[in-house]
């Protein structure tokens, strides 16, 4: 699910910033204010488009964005290393949430699965007038230096400020950008002193996760989202820290999706995992996490051979056991920190790890999202691997 549904919540925290956004001369101002998951993912999408049946992917067009959901993004998490083996995880990750639907868009929906009624609404016709906001978060792990490094920005799609075309693929917020052809990327980001450019390309199809890409997230009609991953992106660029700019290769992991409806109240939250193991298998999977404690049965992911081909898991093929935490000293917040997790039907057994035990963001939102290694083995051999984990809701 990249995230069930992570940018709704992070661009409705942006929302709470969008009088800053509207100033494009505007100091860069530090975003420490933070909203609470289940008020972030209230469905506020009346007269927008909804997930309510799985279609095919058209490609370049899906790259691009879907104005007529409410809420989408674009997500590139990976792990780097330089020619000496110095290990680096990132993020760079955006956000595009609809401020309000509009009848102009209603041309961008192919078929009945996409439909939903919307108020008709004038364009507008000023330079300065925006229907969408965007959002990106930018985080860089310097394990050797143990160093955990997180941005965030957020602005509307006027003036050039931020926005989002299919062809060719751009996604952009001010300078900070991916941008390519097909299933290739190049991301750049740069803050402060830290920076990242790399150039990615695809070593797998694209994946449709959950039902032919329909990705459900609870019971309700529409209460799902289209859901495509490229799961391993071999990765070559430089990164910078502090002064100093060094030369790495890796692998990335690309998450598409888009929606309109958010997590349903009984819901607090949830842990993802996106593992690469080393017999080039990948895994996806997420913990929806009830407020009672309980796991809900539409958690989910998938199973990727070293082939490409998938096979979707559901909450009873997954076992996840949480191992270790970790406390936050900025925010107070108790993590998971480590992980066992099985799939008894692939004889799979895998311990996770943080590279870093302090990879929490603070901004806008507040969660946990980080570079991970990963051992284990199944019945055959031992494996070893990487990946990202994300934990969200755990501050509430």
């Amino acid at each position: 699910m990249r995230k069930v549904a992570l940018g709704v919540a992070v661009a409705l925290v942006a929302a709470g910033v969008a009088l800053f956004a509207l100033w494009p001369s505007a100091p860069r101002a530090r975003i420490d204010a933070t909203v609470a998951v289940r008020e972030a993912l209230a469905d506020g999408g009346a007269g927008f488009a909804r997930a309510l049946a799985p279609r095919p992917f058209v490609f370049p067009a899906d790259h691009g964005p879907h104005p007529d959901f409410r809420t989408e993004w674009w997500y590139y998490t990976g792990n780097l290393r330089t020619a000496a083996g110095r290990h680096f995880g990132f993020e760079l990750t955006f956000f595009r949430i609809a401020l309000a639907p509009g009848a102009e868009l209603a041309a961008t929906a192919p078929d009945a699965a996409w439909t939903a009624s919307r108020p008709s609404v004038a364009p507008r016709a000023s330079a300065w007038a925006a229907r969408q906001l965007y959002v990106a978060h930018f985080a860089v792990t310097d394990v050797a230096a143990g160093r955990f490094r997180a941005f965030g920005r957020s602005s509307r799609d006027a003036l050039g400020l931020a926005g989002a075309t299919a062809s060719p693929f751009r996604v952009w917020l001010e300078d900070w950008s991916v941008e390519g052809e097909g299933t290739s990327a190049r991301l750049r980001a740069a803050e402060g002193d830290v920076s990242l450019d790399l150039d990615l390309s695809a070593a797998k199809p694209v994946v449709a996760q959950g039902d032919r890409g329909l990705s459900r997230k609870g019971p309700a009609p529409g209460n799902a989202s289209f859901y495509y991953s490229i799961t391993r992106m071999p990765a070559r660029g430089v990164v910078r820290v502090g002064g100093e700019t060094v030369e790495v290769s890796g692998e990335a992991w690309m998450d598409r999706e888009w929606s309109t409806s958010g997590l349903g109240p009984d819901l607090a939250g949830w842990d993802w995992f996106a593992l690469q193991l080393d017999d080039g298998r990948e895994l996806m999977f997420y913990l929806l996490r009830r407020r009672d404690g309980t796991i809900d049965s539409f958690s989910a992911g998938t199973l990727v051979a070293a082939d490409g081909t998938t096979r979707r898991l559901d909450a009873t093929d997954v076992r996840v056991e949480t191992l270790a935490h970790w406390k936050s000293p900025r925010s107070g917040v108790r993590y998971p920190a480590r992980w066992r997790l099985r799939v008894p039907s692939a004889a799979l057994q895998l311990e996770i790890a943080p590279r870093l035990p302090d990879q929490e963001l603070i901004v806008g939102t507040r969660y946990w999202e980080g570079a991970v290694s990963v051992t284990g083995g199944d019945a055959d051999r031992p494996l070893t691997g990487q990946g990202y984990v994300e934990l969200v809701g755990y501050a509430e």
